[in-house]
């Protein structure tokens, strides 16, 4: 067999290391089919992992700006888009989920040999370089909001240029060596992962509580929470008056901060790590239930909380405050604490509790960042994923902690490019994966098939089309005008 038709089955180096424990978990899986929901749920809690892993990934600086971007200047009305395009996003990864537990094929081997081997390597690449890339704005970010934090706790002023740049850097090895201790926990058999899913879940916990403080803070402030206008906004529609009126923004800003918000939710990086979270753990066909629950409960219920949690907050305290610039593109989490703060929000509150949740949101990207660099260059350069060499793999992303200093500059010439990159190959690897899903030659009897097939089909073509659409909107609008710049 040649090597671009080889087939590569498991992460031997991980879960089926203890193959006693995972017989007794399997075991254990199917003698839940004969006991009561509340033990089947208890049970499925206890086991799940991957999903939350996806969740700590997408809850980024990139999801952080354009919630609060998206509150800031609609309030509540686009609440709906978010949780729509995680949905969808989450239709295409259970396809990825079945395909993976069904053949336990690793799935960069399987979209090599049964796509193209150019869209595997394509695959692979782009979810690196897109790691690479946006690992540096998570460090300017994480330490960007523990300096606010200092300074607003302590009320410090740094005059100094150069101590400011000391403090930035100190603070950005601090959250690296954080990222190095969770990341290389991965690959300690399944204590290890277990460990790791634990600290990634409880910092996600942490997140959804920070912003959960700040809401319920926000409540009580003169303009208030108008929750009916809230659960409104849920919807991509509302009734007013009698008649149906879309909460779709007409005009190009708001369709922008809309195509950002629905952009941030799934990454081209969390397509690729997400089979092998489940080969890691040596899940199978029997885990397919768990791996469902996995997904709406790791990562769909938590993504839709923590961001709507920051645009409620952002749409009672900034929206129609004038706070923000006329014309302005973005609103940074920092910018958003002062606000905060400026809105009547205890400094406890808007700078502190806020920006500790930030901070969690860019640590859990900054691990997962480092977990995608290890699978992606192993794949690459046909590394077994254990030991030294794959621990090497995961400091890729670290020079990363530049960012705190570096990413101001570099940002404004090398975003637009690697999210053009990233936005064109998305819907490329989605694509990959309907295709795997109706191969018979790649699933055979696990192939969907019937009514299934058809309503799996259809929710899969609705999450490219609309991605497509996304992404002809991006390179329409953004990308022409970034070119117009340069020249």
């Amino acid at each position: 067999m040649d090597d671009q038709n080889k087939i590569v089955r498991g992460m031997p180096m991980f879960a089926p290391g203890d193959p006693e424990i995972l017989a007794k978990e399997t075991a254990e899986l199917r003698d839940l089919q004969h006991k009561s929901r509340r033990a089947r749920l208890r049970w499925y809690f206890s086991k799940s992992g991957p999903g939350w892993m996806q969740s700590a990934m997408t809850l980024g600086g990139g999801s952080a700006m354009a919630s609060l971007f998206a509150g800031a200047f609609l309030q509540y009305k686009i609440l709906w888009v978010q949780p729509l395009a995680m949905l969808l996003g989450i239709i295409m990864l259970s396809a990825l989920a079945h395909q993976t537990l069904s053949t336990q094929t690793r799935p960069f081997y399987a979209m090599k040999k049964f796509i193209h081997p150019a869209v595997a390597w394509a695959w692979a690449i782009c979810a690196l370089l897109a790691t690479l890339i946006w690992h540096f704005p998570q460090y300017a970010l994480a330490a960007g909001m523990a300096d606010d934090i200092i300074k607003a706790v302590t009320g410090v002023k740094i005059e100094s240029q150069a101590t400011q740049t000391m403090v930035l850097l100190g603070l950005g090895l601090l959250f690296l060596g954080i990222g190095i201790l969770v990341s290389w926990n991965y690959g300690n058999g399944r204590k290890g992962i277990k460990i790791f899913e634990n600290i990634i879940k409880s910092i996600i916990w942490f997140i959804i509580f920070a912003f959960a403080t700040v809401v319920v803070i926000s409540s009580f402030s003169d303009n208030g929470i108008q929750w009916s206008k809230v659960l409104s906004g849920f919807s991509p529609f509302s009734i007013t008056e009698g008649r149906m009126v879309w909460n779709i923004p007409t005009d190009r800003t708001g369709i922008s901060i809309l195509i950002a918000a629905f952009s941030a939710a799934v990454g081209i990086n969390m397509t690729f790590l997400f089979g092998y979270s489940f080969l890691a753990k040596g899940w199978g066909k029997e885990h397919k239930g768990l791996a469902r629950f996995d997904l709406i409960t790791g990562m769909l219920i938590p993504y839709t909380l923590a961001t709507s949690l920051m645009v409620i907050a952002a749409g009672t305290t900034i929206y129609g405050t004038g706070a923000l610039n006329e014309g302005a593109t973005n609103l940074s989490p920092i910018q958003a604490a002062g606000m905060l703060e400026a809105a009547g929000i205890p400094l406890v509150v808007s700078r502190v509790i806020f920006g500790l949740g930030i901070i969690g949101m860019a640590v859990n990207a900054i691990i997962l960042h480092m977990l995608v660099s290890g699978f992606a260059v192993c794949e690459i350069f046909g590394i077994e994923p254990r030991g030294w060499k794959y621990k090497l793999a995961t400091l890729i992303p670290a020079p990363g902690f530049l960012g705190v200093i570096l990413w101001s500059r570099i940002g404004t010439w090398i975003a637009i490019p690697t999210s053009a990159v990233s936005l064109i190959m998305l819907p490329i690897a989605y694509i990959g994966f309907f295709l795997l899903n109706n191969s018979s030659r790649y699933l055979g009897e696990d192939k969907p098939r019937g009514r299934k097939a058809f309503w799996w089909n259809l929710g899969m073509l609705l999450a490219i089309g609309i991605t497509l659409a996304s992404v002809a909107y991006f390179l329409i609008t953004v990308v022409p005008g970034y070119f117009h710049r340069m020249l």
